[in-house]
């Protein structure tokens, strides 16, 4: 296996701050993203790169060499009362990743989006629909990994609805939207982002909640 050369933002967040140890202990080097004052966030071992997810400019001429460029910047605990934040710091920072990660000839980006459709949560499924758009016309060879909920510590009250899930997927009408919405945890998302980073997208991919909870990632090899 080759080791790769990492650029990530989001690297402090909910998922990041898990992904990024199982990222170095695997021999990556792991370049991560981040604010001022936000250093201590990171392990040691990562190189810090300060600037400002929300400006390419920022950190454009910092990408080069990595070969792999991971997008996880998002607004916590999102709501529907988060719609603006949605558009102003989501869209955003994924569009600068985007279009930074392009010019800078990144050969992978990985983006963490959304599982969709649902009946919820239109405005943030529409923003992260807009990223992968974006990424379409960027032609970036891309792994876009769709997971409804993730869960971990202080991420867990959707526990309680496992048993409906389980009938809901033994419903003909339902079945299909269970599974596209059903639960993953932390460490099957991170199982899931560690195996695309070894193994990059030729064209586009799409990971969905049953690629991503049964590790058969094979089953998916571009998207729709």
């Amino acid at each position: 296996m080759i080791n790769k050369k990492i650029f990530i933002t989001g690297g402090t967040g909910y998922v990041g701050s898990s992904l990024i140890p199982e990222l170095l202990s695997k021999g990556n080097e792991v370049n991560a993203l981040v604010r001022k004052g936000s250093e201590h966030k990171v392990p040691p071992e990562v190189n810090i790169i300060i600037g400002n997810p929300l400006d390419e400019n920022t950190f454009i001429n910092k990408i080069f060499p990595c070969d792999t460029f991971i997008q996880l910047v998002g607004v916590s605990h999102p709501s529907p009362a988060k719609t603006e934040q949605f558009k102003t710091v989501d869209l955003v920072s994924a569009k600068a990743s985007i279009s930074a990660a392009s010019s800078a000839g990144v050969k992978h980006f990985i983006y963490l989006s959304v599982a969709h459709p649902a009946p919820i949560m239109r405005e943030y499924i529409q923003v992260r629909v807009e990223a992968e758009n974006f990424i379409h016309e960027k032609n970036l060879n891309s792994t876009i990994i769709r997971p409804w909920y993730i869960l971990g510590k202080n991420h867990r009250w959707p526990v309680s609805l496992i048993p409906a899930y389980w009938i809901l997927k033994r419903i003909p009408s339902t079945s299909e939207s269970a599974k596209r919405l059903d639960l993953v945890t932390m460490k099957q998302m991170i199982q899931c982002i560690v195996y695309s980073v070894e193994n990059p997208a030729t064209g586009i991919r799409i990971f969905q909640p049953p690629q991503i909870k049964k590790g058969n990632y094979e089953l998916i090899s571009a998207a729709d």
